[in-house]
């Protein structure tokens, strides 16, 4: 005989599953939060020790407590790169071709990397913002049948009886509205500052790419 699991326990499960999305989503919205608040301080102070620097190899040196965040890490793999290409001669085959296009490479890589940790938690917010509906309406059409079978057991239909197991099932559905509204404003919001944090990024590796291969820079070494 097959396994008959009682249509309450699977109402339960769904309010239990909604519950569970809903730490998710603002578990994901005060990290993301956090994240790129740190991010913009990070930039920001970075930035201006790091177009203040006289040359590259001063600001190759900046103390750690200053090079941090996502256009630091940037900085970093740019030095390394040219660091890497001037201890090897460019002998290796990594190095083979014009070496600002190869710099532009590693930095777009770097760049990329960046805008992935960034982005990290916005595909579960979106996930949440798209199925929490349905889940509560999944738990509110179990909790309508459960219901009525209820109802047709006790043999009456008067308003008194159906408008309470009714309303109850209707909660389901809410919840799943009020789990899914944060989550698509969040995911919206964040989606639209990783955008500009995109714009930021790729406009400061222009820059470094600029200032790496201009003849100032160059003298210096």
């Amino acid at each position: 005989m097959p396994l008959q699991i009682p249509p309450s326990v699977i109402i339960d499960g769904t309010l239990y599953t909604l519950l569970i999305f809903s730490v998710i989503t603002w578990t994901i919205i005060v990290f993301k939060a956090w994240q790129f608040r740190q991010n913009n301080r990070n930039n920001e102070r970075y930035l201006l020790v790091f177009w203040d620097a006289p040359n590259l190899e001063a600001a190759e040196i900046l103390p750690p407590s200053l090079a941090r965040g996502p256009k630091a890490n940037i900085a970093q793999r740019g030095f390394a790169w040219l660091a890497d290409l001037k201890q090897t001669g460019g002998a290796a085959l990594k190095y083979r071709g014009e070496p600002e296009a190869l710099l532009e490479q590693a930095l777009r890589i770097q760049t990329q990397q960046e805008l992935r940790t960034m982005e990290s938690g916005l595909t579960m917010l979106a996930s949440i913002g798209s199925t929490a509906p349905f889940v509560g309406l999944f738990g509110t059409v179990l909790g309508i049948m459960n219901a009525l079978q209820d109802i047709s057991k006790s043999g009456s239909a008067s308003l008194d009886v159906v408008a309470g197991p009714i309303g109850d099932a209707l909660i389901a559905t809410a919840i799943g509205i009020a789990v899914a509204v944060p989550a698509v404003l969040a995911y919206n919001y964040f989606v639209k500052r990783a955008k500009q944090h995109r714009v930021g990024l790729e406009n400061f590796a222009d820059g470094f790419l600029h200032i790496a291969f201009n003849s100032d820079a160059h003298a210096r070494k």
